[in-house]
């Protein structure tokens, strides 16, 4: 979200829509990564896991997308999945209709194939890659999408580089620097994000983080930070790390997002990790900046979080006035 987003963000609030708008374009996914929070069982629903529902192809896909548009009105529009460039010729057609409707668009790949050479002159859109750790670690939990073909992928490209720390990429802590310094030093890469492993309740995994682990990453985090200037963390985020929201009501990112699984009918919730994610030891890097955000007191004296709070109700009686409005 960017600074001049922020008072057409408050508006489609005032007007009883969610501003941010997460497609899960596809079920399909050639990886099968430690952790992904799209393929847990419960992600969709109670038992019901993201490879279980129906989803879409061609002119299909593209209307259907098309449609929630129109239906939700966001500002922003994030696209994952699954990986959206199993869908790579829909998105080629979606895509620049999504600029002409002057929307932001933010596409989270792993980049396991090439990314089409006309998307280099679409102005709305960010490419994010998803990195997980150096490239022995990356190429034993991402493969296909190795380090080599992400290379090849992304060539000719602006991306940002999207890693998720979990217990098992911490193992050793100068990996950290080695890995900033490797995706620091690409052209192609515009700035390199870091948000922190979400478990789900009873999850008891290599990949989740002890408190004593969190404490550790967000110190290395801000040593980095000031080495690296490509790293993009600025302190509101790491301190929303340091103070989760405690429950998904609590969270403002999970309030102004709606989430849609891969069959465009489905919501994901409470937020787009889906199933019961453990708020206390949240790591989403948008969630955290919004919390921080949230946090901000007006001249010292409101905080936002409160006056979101009053202008989502205000928003939420408007529309039921209407009968319009976001499902939730």
């Amino acid at each position: 979200m960017k600074s001049r987003d922020i008072i057409p963000a408050w508006s489609r609030i005032l007007s009883g829509h969610k501003p941010f708008l997460a497609l899960e374009i596809t079920k399909e996914c050639p990886l099968r990564c430690p952790g992904c929070y799209s393929y847990q069982p419960n992600h969709v629903g109670e038992g019901i896991a993201l490879g279980q529902i129906a989803d879409f192809r061609g002119r299909d896909l593209v209307e259907r997308c098309l449609a929630l548009v129109r239906q939700f009105r966001p500002i922003h529009v994030s696209i994952v999945g699954g990986e959206p460039l199993m869908r790579w010729r829909e998105l080629d057609v979606l895509l620049p209709e999504l600029g002409r409707l002057c929307l932001e668009v933010q596409l989270v790949t792993s980049a396991v194939r090439s990314i089409p050479v006309s998307w280099r002159r679409l102005e709305n859109l960010e490419l994010v890659v998803s990195v997980d750790g150096l490239q022995p670690e990356h190429d034993l939990r991402r493969a296909p999408a190795t380090y080599r073909r992400i290379l090849e992928n992304i060539s000719g490209h602006t991306v940002t580089v999207h890693c998720t720390l979990t217990k098992r990429l911490l193992s050793r802590r100068e990996d950290l620097k080695e890995f900033t310094l490797f995706w620091s030093s690409r052209d192609e890469v515009r700035k390199i994000w870091f948000s922190l492993y979400t478990p789900q309740e009873s999850e008891k995994t290599e990949e989740r983080l002890s408190p004593q682990d969190r404490v550790d990453v967000l110190q290395d985090l801000r040593r980095i930070r000031e080495e690296s200037p490509k790293v993009h963390l600025p302190n509101s985020v790491l301190d929303g790390f340091v103070h989760p929201p405690r429950s998904p009501e609590e969270c403002i990112f999970a309030q102004v997002t709606t989430c849609m699984s891969a069959d465009l009918a489905s919501l994901i919730a409470p937020c787009q990790l889906g199933g019961r994610p453990v708020c206390a030891e949240c790591g989403c890097m948008a969630a955290a900046g919004f919390t921080a955000i949230g946090n901000y007191r007006l001249g010292g004296l409101v905080r936002l979080r409160d006056i979101f709070a009053v202008s989502r109700k205000v928003g939420l009686l408007w529309a039921r006035l209407r009968g319009i409005g976001n499902r939730t």
